[in-house]
C-alpha cells in the first residue's frame, strides 16, 4: 500500500488529504482560529457546580462553558490539585514529581461538590473540540501523547496497546519502560512501539517529559493572570497525523506552503530520519488539490448519494439524533448465481464503503446503516465479521453491534470533533436549482464504458441515463460526449430517460437490450 499526505495552505486554514493508493481515505481541515483542539490543555476556571448532573461546567476562553463530569475527573484529582496549589503558591519547584507524595484516590461513586469550588482553577485537557451548540468536552486526566509513548502524570501504571499481539513484545515493552519511565509518571505504550528499541522510545519518552515540564512553569505564570490560559498545544494537525499514522508505507508528503514545508521537515527530522526525503514542496501552478485528484474525490464522497462499484449507491441522511445510511443495488448486472449472493455481494462493497465515509467524514454518534435482507445466518455474520474487519483500521473508539433481525447495523462511534460537511451541489443544467455534483455518476459510467469498448463485440452503444446527468455530459465543447470519440473512436449515443433515479443508468445495444 502506498500512502501520501497532501497538505494545502491558505492566509486562513489548512486542508490535509490522507491517500492510500491514491484513493483518499481522511480529509482534515485545520483554521488559524482554532483555539480548541483535542489534546490542548488549559488552566481553566470553575463555573458552576452542579450536584444533580454531578459535573461542573468549566471557563476554558470559549464562548460557552466546557463541560467537566465527575467521571472524567480522574482517579488522583487530589494529587492534581495538590500539584497545582504548590506550584502557584511558589512551594513546588521541581516539577519532576520525584519527590512529590501521592494524595489519596478520590471514590469512584463520589460527588463533585465535595472535589471542586467554583472559581477554583484547574488543569483540564480537552477531549471534545467545541460542537453545534456545546462548549468543548475536558478531562482532568492528563496525559501527553509522543510518537511511541503516552506520559501520564500522578500514575504508576504501565500499559501496552491491546493491538499488539505478541504477548512476548507485551512483556519486553513493559520491562524497558519501567526500567526508563520516571517517578510519578505511567506510561501507555502505542502500538508503533513495536520492536523499537529503548534508545528510541526514552528519547520519546525525555521529549514528552520536557513538554510537562515546560507546561508547569507556563501554569505559575498563567495563574497570575486570573483568566483561562492554554499552558500546552497540541501539535499542529500536520504532525499529529504523523505522529499517529506514519509507517513504512507513506511513500511522499506534499505541501503547497513553504513555512509547512519546514514544519514538517523538522517533524520527520524528529520522528523518522531516513524518511525527511519524503517531504517535499509543490510549486506547479495546478491546485495541489487538482493535481492528485483531491478535489474530484471530496465532489464524489460527500455529497448525499455516494456511488460504488458494480452500480451499488449509499444515500446517507443527517438527523438531529442520527445519522442513517441507506444502501442501494442500483443498476448492478445481476451475474450472482441467487438473489441473496448478489445482496449480500453489494452489501460487502457497501460496507467497505460505509468504514471509509465514517472515517472520511469523520461521522460520530450513532450511526444506523440499513442494508440490504439478507436471510441467510450465514451472509449475516459474514457481513458483520468483514465491516468489523474493515472498521479496525478506524483509530476512533467505535462499537459494531450485529445485524438486527430487519437487517439494520448499529455503529457508535466517538465524536470529539465537529462533522466533516462539504457543499457538492452544483447549479442545475437545466437552470432550475442545484443537484448533486454529475461527475458522482461520471466515474461510474466512464468506467463501465471503458469496459464495454474493450470488448470490441458492442458495434453500437446507447447510454440511457437521468436527463440532467445527459445535459452534463452534453454541455460545453468539446462536451464529454465529444471527449469519447477521441478516446474510444466510437460515437456513444445519450439517451435521457425521464423515468431514470437520479444516479441510475445503463448501457443498451441497437436493439435497445441492457448490454451485461
Amino acid at each position: 500500500m502506498k500512502t501520501e499526505l497532501i497538505i494545502r495552505s491558505n492566509s486562513s486554514d489548512i486542508d490535509f488529504a490522507l491517500l492510500k493508493d491514491g484513493r483518499l481515505t481522511a480529509l482534515n481541515n485545520e483554521t488559524n482560529d482554532n483555539k480548541f483542539s483535542v489534546g490542548d490543555i488549559f488552566l481553566a476556571k470553575i463555573g458552576k457546580v452542579l450536584s444533580g448532573l454531578n459535573a461542573a461546567f468549566v471557563n476554558v476562553g470559549y464562548e460557552k462553558d466546557g463541560f467537566l463530569h465527575y467521571h472524567d475527573l480522574g482517579a488522583q484529582m487530589q494529587s492534581l490539585n495538590k500539584f497545582i496549589k504548590g506550584i502557584n503558591s511558589g512551594k513546588i519547584k521541581d516539577y519532576t514529581l520525584k519527590n512529590f507524595q501521592l494524595e489519596t484516590e478520590i471514590d469512584k461513586n463520589g460527588s463533585i461538590v465535595d472535589i471542586l469550588k467554583s472559581g477554583q482553577s484547574l488543569l483540564v485537557q480537552i477531549v471534545k473540540e467545541p460542537i453545534s451548540t456545546k462548549g468543548p468536552r475536558m478531562s482532568s486526566e492528563i496525559s501527553i501523547a509522543g510518537r511511541y509513548l503516552v506520559l501520564v502524570p500522578f500514575s504508576d501504571r504501565v500499559s501496552v496497546s491491546q493491538k499488539i499481539m505478541d504477548n512476548h513484545e507485551k512483556d519486553r515493552l513493559k520491562r524497558l519502560i519501567r526500567s526508563i519511565k520516571p517517578k510519578g509518571f505511567g506510561v501507555i505504550v502505542r502500538t508503533v512501539a513495536e520492536n523499537k528499541k529503548v534508545a528510541e522510545l526514552d528519547k520519546d519518552l525525555q521529549n514528552s517529559l520536557e513538554k510537562w515540564i515546560v507546561m508547569c512553569k507556563k501554569i505559575k505564570a498563567a495563574h497570575a493572570q486570573h483568566t483561562p490560559v492554554k499552558v500546552l498545544s497540541e501539535l499542529n494537525r500536520a504532525s499529529s497525523i504523523l505522529r499517529d499514522l506514519f509507517n513504512d508505507t507513506f511513500t511522499s508528503i506534499v505541501t503547497s506552503e513553504e513555512a509547512m514545508y519546514i514544519e514538517t521537515k523538522d517533524y520527520m527530522q524528529e520522528i523518522d530520519p531516513d524518511k525527511e526525503s519524503i517531504v517535499s514542496l509543490y510549486k506547479s501552478k495546478v491546485p495541489i488539490f487538482e493535481h492528485y485528484g483531491i478535489e474530484r474525490q471530496i465532489k464524489t464522497s460527500f455529497g448525499k448519494t455516494v456511488s460504488m462499484s458494480k452500480g451499488a449507491y449509499l444515500v446517507i441522511e443527517h438527523t438531529e439524533a442520527l445519522h442513517v445510511i441507506d444502501v442501494n443495488s442500483g443498476n448492478r448486472s445481476n451475474k450472482a448465481d441467487s438473489q441473496a449472493d448478489t445482496a449480500l455481494e453489494v452489501n460487502l462493497i457497501a460496507a467497505s464503503e460505509i468504514a471509509r465515509q465514517l472515517q472520511l467524514r469523520d461521522m460520530g454518534g450513532i450511526i444506523v446503516v440499513d442494508f440490504i435482507d439478507m436471510h441467510a445466518v450465514e451472509h449475516r455474520q459474514k457481513l458483520y465479521d468483514h465491516l468489523k474487519a474493515e472498521m479496525a483500521f478506524d483509530r476512533t473508539k467505535h462499537k459494531i453491534l450485529p445485524p438486527s433481525k430487519f437487517g439494520l447495523v448499529q455503529i457508535t462511534r466517538q465524536r470529539v470533533r465537529p462533522e466533516l460537511v462539504i457543499k457538492t451541489q452544483e447549479p442545475n443544467p437545466s437552470g432550475i436549482g442545484e443537484v448533486e455534483a454529475p461527475i458522482i455518476i461520471l466515474d461510474k459510467i466512464e468506467a463501465e464504458l471503458e469496459r464495454l469498448v474493450s470488448q470490441k463485440t458492442n458495434t453500437k452503444i446507447v447510454l440511457n441515463v437521468h436527463p440532467f446527468i445527459a445535459a452534463y455530459l452534453k454541455k460545453g465543447i468539446p462536451s464529454i460526449q465529444q471527449r469519447w470519440i477521441a478516446k474510444h473512436k466510437k460515437w456513444i449515443k445519450i439517451l435521457p430517460r425521464n423515468a431514470y433515479q437520479y444516479l441510475f443508468f445503463n448501457f443498451t445495444n441497437k436493439e435497445g437490450e441492457i448490454i451485461e
